[in-house]
C-alpha cells in the first residue's frame, strides 16, 4: 500500500500562525521566516491537499471553509505533539502513568503520600490532572483515573478504594461554644449543606431517628473541600467522609460528633481502560493505593 505524505510540522506551524494572524507578514515575524517563505508554505500545503485553505480577498487573506476545519484539526495535533514531547523530556527513561483524580480526593488524601510512592517507585514519572466530570479514555491519554461514583465504567476495570460514608464533624471550638453533645443537640447548630446531596442531612437524621425543623437550613457549598474549610473557621457542622477529617480529629482541631454514618452506595475507584490495567506502572500504582489504604484502616476490594 503506497504510504499518504504527510505535512511536516514546519508546515502546519506556518499554517497555523498565517490563520491566526490572518497575516503572512505578522506569521513571518513569529516564526522568523520572510513572508515569502511562509506564503510557499501554504501553498504547498494546499496543493498537497487539493483544497483552498485561505481566500485572498483585496490584499487580506481569510480562511475557507475548509480551512477553518483544517485549522481546528492541526491545532489539536500540534497541541497533543507538543504535551507529548515535553512529557517525553521531562521523564527521561522513567515510565509515564498519566493519572485523572478528582480534586478533593487528590488535596486531602493522595498527594499528601505520594513521597511514599515516589520513594518506592523512583522510575515512575507520575502526571497528574484533576477532573470532576467524567471524560473518555479513547479521547484521552489517561492510564488511570480515581473516580468518585459507582462502579460502573464502560471499557475499563474499576478497583474500590474508599467508601463514601459520612459521619457528622465540626470543630472542637464550635462544640464547646454551642454545646453540642447529643444528636438532638444540632437542632440549634448550623447545618453546613452540599449541593450535590442537598438531602443528606435529612438522611443521616432519619437514620438517628430524629426529626429537626432544620435538616435543609445552612449554607450550602458545592465540594466536601469547602465544607471542610467551612469547619475549620468554626462556621457549623458538616457531614464528611473520614479520608478528609481523619488529620483534623487527631490533631484535636475537629471532632466527629457521633458514631451513627450515613451510608452510601458510591465511592472512590482506580478506573485503568481494559487494554491498560495490566501495564506495569498502573498495576505498581494500583498495588501501592491498596496497601497505603490498608496501612490506614480503609476497605479495599478486588476489581470488578
Amino acid at each position: 500500500m503506497k504510504r499518504t505524505r504527510l505535512p511536516s510540522t514546519t508546515t502546519l506551524a506556518a499554517f497555523e500562525s498565517a490563520a491566526r494572524h490572518l497575516n503572512f507578514g505578522r506569521a513571518a515575524a513569529e516564526l522568523h521566516l520572510t513572508p515569502g517563505a511562509i506564503s510557499q508554505q501554504v501553498r504547498h500545503l494546499e496543493e498537497q491537499l487539493g483544497v483552498a485553505l485561505f481566500a485572498r480577498v483585496r490584499q487580506r487573506v481569510l480562511l475557507t471553509s475548509a480551512g477553518e476545519r483544517y485549522l481546528r484539526e492541526v491545532r489539536r495535533i500540534l497541541r497533543d505533539l507538543g504535551e507529548v514531547t515535553h512529557q517525553a523530556m521531562a521523564s527521561g527513561d522513567k515510565e509515564i502513568l498519566n493519572l485523572a483524580v478528582v480534586p478533593t480526593f487528590a488535596a486531602k488524601w493522595l498527594v499528601p503520600r505520594l513521597p511514599g510512592f515516589f520513594s518506592e517507585h523512583a522510575r515512575i514519572n507520575l502526571n497528574l490532572v484533576s477532573r470532576n466530570a467524567p471524560f473518555n479514555f479513547d479521547a484521552e491519554p489517561f492510564d488511570a483515573a480515581i473516580h468518585y461514583g459507582e462502579a460502573s465504567w464502560p471499557g475499563a476495570v474499576c478497583t474500590h478504594l474508599l467508601d463514601d460514608n459520612m459521619w457528622p464533624v465540626c470543630s472542637a471550638h464550635y462544640q464547646r461554644a454551642h454545646g453540642l453533645y447529643a444528636p438532638s443537640d444540632l437542632e440549634r447548630a448550623t447545618l453546613l449543606q452540599q449541593f450535590t446531596r442537598p438531602s443528606a442531612w435529612q438522611e443521616w437524621f432519619a437514620q438517628a431517628q430524629i426529626e429537626p425543623a432544620n435538616a435543609f437550613q445552612g449554607p450550602r457549598f458545592d465540594s466536601f473541600n469547602m465544607i471542610l474549610e467551612a469547619l475549620q473557621v468554626h462556621m457549623g457542622v458538616g457531614l464528611l467522609p473520614d479520608f478528609l477529617v481523619a488529620e483534623g480529629i487527631a490533631r484535636g482541631d475537629l471532632v466527629r460528633f457521633s458514631s451513627q454514618k450515613l451510608p452510601s452506595s458510591r465511592g472512590y475507584y482506580l478506573v485503568s481502560p481494559e487494554a491498560k490495567q495490566d501495564a506495569p506502572a498502573v498495576v505498581l500504582f494500583r498495588q501501592w493505593l491498596q496497601d497505603e489504604l490498608a496501612r490506614s484502616g480503609a476497605n479495599t476490594s478486588s476489581p470488578v
